[in-house]
């Protein structure tokens, strides 16, 4: 347990601990393994609480226009997006990316090291390049500072995409996008 624990940096809890064990042929239980863990010691790292800055200028709230119907009829008639983030061997990561909520496929995504509107942009520049006729598509987000800022407001105008947002503090709103965050972070 001490080399799996050392050897996955900490982030092993007790059910990916569970799955390890089993995969190297041993037969125990999830309560055994996690006294086991507590004997020894072994604690999984969690990731840190990510602070957001908040802007200073007020901020662009679109209403929400996409209202929870999740599956359009045509390509380029609602697009989602968000941002995450990602643990790499260099250290935090965070990816934005754009989906078309018609085929449910990723058409851009864009990663930095900061979480700003210059992120979401490229990842927005990226989708128009990529999708072309992007006249009349709406774009739904969240209420992050990325997406309510001057900037990226100025850039879906500029290329003829009407802003949708969830209501604050409503995943839900963006359930489509959030699961595929989720999806990805369980087979990362």
């Amino acid at each position: 347990m001490h080399q799996i624990h050392n050897e996955m940096d900490a982030t092993y809890g007790k059910r990916r601990m569970l799955s390890e064990l089993k995969d190297m042929g041993f037969t125990v239980g999830l309560e055994k393994v996690r006294r086991w863990m507590k004997k020894l010691n072994l604690v999984a790292k969690r990731p840190k609480l990510h602070r957001y800055p908040s802007g200073g200028l007020a901020s662009v709230i679109a209403p929400n226009k996409l209202n929870r119907q999740f599956n359009p009829e045509q390509l380029n008639t609602y697009w989602s997006g968000d941002i995450t983030y990602i643990r790499t061997q260099q250290g935090w990561l965070y990816l934005a990316i754009i989906m078309d909520l018609c085929s449910r496929r990723v058409i851009s995504w864009a990663f930095s090291d900061k979480p700003n509107s210059e992120l979401t942009t490229r990842a927005l520049r990226l989708a128009v390049q990529k999708r072309r006729a992007c006249r009349n598509v709406v774009f739904h987000s969240d209420q992050g500072c990325q997406y309510t800022s001057a900037v990226y407001q100025s850039s879906l105008k500029e290329f003829g995409v009407e802003s949708s947002m969830s209501r604050a503090g409503n995943c839900l709103d963006n359930a489509v996008t959030e699961r595929f965050f989720r999806s990805l972070k369980s087979e990362q």
